[in-house]
């Protein structure tokens, strides 16, 4: 059990000097008593959960894009307005809807930055003014992973001598200094993947006989829904039916919805 437990975390040191085993010229590297093939190819393993960041972001503005522009257009055109009209509508809830989605991601991701930066300056003062402390809660949090206490403390010691701060902030906080959260990144993915798909209900009125636009409309943004959701399941890992069917039920529903209220305040309004 202790070897296996020691085997995770030298693989975790292994990761973390992935970069640093990359730079040398030998097709074989020596590092912490395993010998690491990087060969002509340099396989690493796909680990999707590095996508998380930007592949949330993206998913999100597709997703919202065809979902409210859809129905706003379903929803406009069931009052009985021109095609213009809708058209023009489609075209507002694009460009409105790229700018929210830019602005909230900015601004929810940047409070989680900041909460990590937070967390990280807290880290780095308790390290300086602690250090014996802070090395015996890392000793402590691999004993309760299973390690016997010299084997933890061992353990704790020379990934601190290695990496001090990246250490505590992975082991303890949970926080990856490779992997904290871009405001921009978000907000510019958020706002171009929202003006992408918000393009899929417009170009299906601009197609559509006139007789045929709220069917055309709905048809071809459920389609792009489910694409969506396939793809996004595809680059995540997850199942691709489940998520595919769960993002079209939840925009034909969406659409529903404004369109009859969209047919009621038609009538009324007449």
């Amino acid at each position: 059990m202790a070897s296996r437990v020691v085997l995770d975390f030298t693989r975790d040191c292994i990761a973390e000097a992935r970069q640093d085993l990359y730079q040398a010229d030998a097709s074989y590297t020596e590092y912490a008593g395993f010998t690491v093939n990087r060969g002509p190819t340099r396989q690493l393993e796909a680990h999707r959960s590095k996508r998380a960041g930007w592949l949330r972001a993206a998913v999100l503005g597709s997703d919202d894009a065809i979902v409210s522009t859809a129905s706003l257009m379903i929803g406009v055109a069931a009052a009985s307005a021109s095609k213009q009209a809708v058209l023009i509508a489609g075209i507002a809830g694009l460009v409105a809807g790229s700018m929210s989605m830019a602005v909230g991601e900015y601004v929810s991701v940047s409070a989680q930055r900041d909460s990590e930066q937070a967390d990280i300056e807290l880290e780095k003062r308790e390290l300086a003014g602690a250090p014996e402390a802070e090395l015996n809660e890392l000793a402590t949090i691999y004993m309760r992973r299973g390690l016997e206490k010299e084997l933890a403390m061992k353990v704790a010691q020379q990934l601190s001598d290695r990496d001090r701060l990246g250490s505590h902030l992975r082991d303890e906080l949970g926080i990856e200094l490779r992997s904290l959260a871009h405001p921009l990144q978000a907000a510019w993915i958020s706002a171009i993947s929202f003006a992408s798909f918000a393009a899929i209900p417009i170009a299906a009125l601009l197609i559509a006989p006139r007789p045929q636009g709220i069917p055309t409309i709905a048809v071809l943004s459920l389609a792009g829904l489910a694409a969506l959701g396939a793809f996004g399941a595809y680059l995540g890992g997850a199942p691709i039916g489940r998520a595919a069917l769960r993002v079209t039920i939840g925009g034909g529903m969406a659409m529903a919805v404004t369109a009859v209220i969209g047919r009621l305040l038609g009538v009324s309004v007449k």
